[in-house]
């Protein structure tokens, strides 16, 4: 399986997977080497952190080689009157009578918390290559399903801004 990223996670990922490998990784076996000279390592905590942060540090490593050999490039044009790739959208959900506004991103970027939805998940996938004014059915599960109308469509781009999630 391929995962869909733009140019711009491929390059935020490989400049995070350059400081890593260079500055920190050198920094963190410092740190255990430093640690292990404190003595008895059964109850040098010290030890126990600096090894837990090298080897989160090694594990983000293998996740972003994994993830650039892996990917995908994909364009993020869309027409101008369809939802697209980092698009900001207001949407409201007819049962629950609310409106909301959310941004479509691709997975690595996506924090729902503060709006950015993954293009990969289920609202993500519905609303894609539509229009405003339509009425879109989502299924989020089998227990939940809704009906969202598209309000409105900002038109977007990838703009560097936004991070790329830690996991």
């Amino acid at each position: 399986m391929y995962d869909e990223l733009t140019e711009v996670d491929l390059k935020k990922m490989r400049e995070e997977l350059e400081h890593r490998i260079n500055t920190l990784r050198p920094q963190l076996l410092e740190d255990v080497k430093t640690a292990r000279a404190f003595g008895d390592l059964s109850e040098n905590f010290e030890y126990r952190a600096a090894k837990r942060e090298k080897s989160r540090n090694d594990s983000r490593i293998r996740y972003l080689e994994r993830m650039i050999s892996t990917a995908r490039v994909i364009s993020v044009r869309s027409a101008a009157d369809t939802v697209g790739l980092f698009d900001t959208l207001e949407i409201y959900y007819e049962e629950d009578d609310e409106t909301q506004v959310i941004k479509l991103v691709t997975t690595l970027r996506q924090n729902v918390l503060k709006g950015l939805v993954s293009k990969e998940s289920p609202v993500g996938k519905a609303l894609l290559g539509r229009r405003a004014g339509e009425r879109v059915f989502v299924e989020v599960s089998p227990e939940y399903r809704c009906h969202i109308i598209i309000r409105s469509i900002e038109k977007g781009r990838d703009d560097e801004s936004l991070p790329i999630s830690a996991y």
